[in-house]
């Protein structure tokens, strides 16, 4: 099987780390990636790795990655029955940047690993920070998310999630086509937030089906994360949008860490950005669904 091109440096990133040598001789491509190459890579030795790669110029996307990786393991409680996928390396040449972390063979989700992801999800939620925000702008899909530090919610949801993607939006040609709904809404926003005051919680803030996965033991595992310290609603929401997560998830993260009232008002507010964001990466119906969410929440309180 042929190897990826840079299988040389990218042993020697991973041999600098292990402090031992080591050959990555086997590359099996993994499919469900749309940004990154996936990669099932074994050793000489028989030693298992995941393995994203891009080209150097991608190195930032993968870096955003690896720092909100590092921050889940960070906060992850000895308690807490979520796993993250171990870290090995960031690195890259002149031609491509890399990624190595745990490889985790999948199983198939069920009632005992989404009750114990809903469990690990409340857990790290109640992992906070001072404000809002994170130390790093990252990425949302290839989309640039920001997360400059601010105290008051409302102006950080405004501002920083839908105001981004607003901007974008006008990059790519098709804010005209939403301008009005956009502004009634951020003029509405103190009445779609009243009364509801979040603490900055630990978020994984990119958490759909396809990045929550069980192992053959049934223990959970997320990844892919696109972190941040904002309203953990967010994440709940999120989960909603594209459907994969079951009863017992909710009840068990409701049992630990219950929601607070209102949460169905606003769980298509904090869906809209996502909408958004697909709308400015993919295009197509995004926009519509976008355009008829703005509506459906200005309807709520005009």
């Amino acid at each position: 099987m042929p190897r990826f091109p840079a299988s040389t440096d990218i042993s020697q990133s991973l041999a600098e780390v292990l402090g031992q040598d080591i050959q990555l001789d086997t590359w099996q491509s993994v499919s469900g990636g749309s940004i990154h190459q996936a990669w099932h890579v074994h050793s000489q030795c028989g030693q298992q790795f995941f393995v994203k790669t891009n080209l150097a110029n991608k190195y930032h996307t993968l870096e955003a990655e690896y720092l909100g990786l590092q921050t889940l393991h960070d906060h992850i409680s000895p308690e807490n029955p979520l796993h993250i996928p171990k870290l090995y390396t960031l690195a890259s040449n002149e031609q491509y940047s890399w990624l190595i972390l745990e490889y985790i063979e999948f199983g198939q989700q069920t009632p005992a690993s989404q009750t114990a992801l809903g469990q690990g999800l409340a857990l790290l939620h109640q992992q906070t920070a001072p404000q809002f925000g994170f130390e790093a702008d990252n990425v949302i899909g290839e989309n640039l998310q920001t997360n400059g530090w601010t105290k008051d919610w409302l102006s950080f949801w405004a501002e920083q999630r839908l105001g981004t993607q607003f901007k974008l939006a006008a990059q790519h040609g098709f804010y005209n086509s939403l301008q009005d709904e956009a502004e009634q809404l951020l003029s509405l926003l103190p009445q779609l937030l009243q009364g509801h005051q979040p603490i900055p919680s630990l978020l994984h803030g990119d958490l759909w089906a396809g990045n929550a996965a069980a192992d053959t033991k049934a223990k959970p595992f997320i990844f892919d994360p696109a972190v941040y310290y904002g309203d953990r609603e967010c994440d709940l929401a999120m989960t909603t949008l594209f459907g994969g997560f079951s009863a017992d998830f909710y009840a068990a993260y409701n049992h630990v860490y219950p929601l607070d009232n209102g949460y169905e008002q606003r769980k298509d507010l904090y869906n809209l950005y996502h909408i958004l964001n697909h709308a400015n990466l993919f295009g197509g119906g995004y926009i519509g669904q976008s355009q008829s969410m703005m509506q459906q929440l200005i309807s709520q309180v005009s």
